[in-house]
């Protein structure tokens, strides 16, 4: 017994939701016989990205001004300096948990091992970099919502 091409399978929606669910999918869509069904569950993390997006565009300006307040020796550092405290990953550094708070550490913060100095986003996860050791936070060489390639040095602690 065939189903008319008008009438929708409510139980094949069903079945399509199931998948959707249980492969983390964000959409299934099936043709069959003319008959073409879309399911699709709501992306909540665009708002997050949306939200995100912002942070990155207000802070652009910042990346050109913290290499000015360094002295030029300072500037060369980051590559040449093997305490560094590196990325992890290429991303987007955010030195706060969420835009207008609190940075996680500043310029002659003490450190104890473990501490989240900032975060590195990548992918929408926001990834925490921790300190590999105690110690004084003795230069920042990133700014807030600065790209970073993997392996770059963030910040020194001495």
């Amino acid at each position: 017994m065939s189903t008319p091409k008008n009438k929708l399978d409510t139980g094949l929606v069903r079945e399509l939701a199931a998948i959707l669910r249980e492969a983390d999918l964000g959409e299934v869509e099936v043709e069959h016989d003319g008959l073409r069904i879309r399911v699709s569950k709501p992306a909540a993390p665009v708002v997050q990205a949306a939200v995100a997006a912002p942070a990155p565009v207000a802070a652009a300006p910042a990346p050109a001004a913290a290499p000015a307040t360094t002295d030029a020796p300072a500037a060369a550092a980051p590559a040449a300096s093997d305490k560094a405290i590196k990325s992890p990953m290429v991303g987007t550094v955010y030195l706060s948990p969420e835009p207008g708070a609190k940075a996680f550490v500043s310029v002659g913060d003490k450190v104890k091992k473990g501490d989240t100095l900032l975060l590195v986003e990548a992918m929408k996860t926001f990834n925490p970099v921790e300190a590999d050791k105690a110690g004084v936070v003795k230069e920042i060489y990133v700014s807030d919502a600065q790209p970073v390639e993997y392996g770059e040095a963030l910040i020194l602690i001495d």
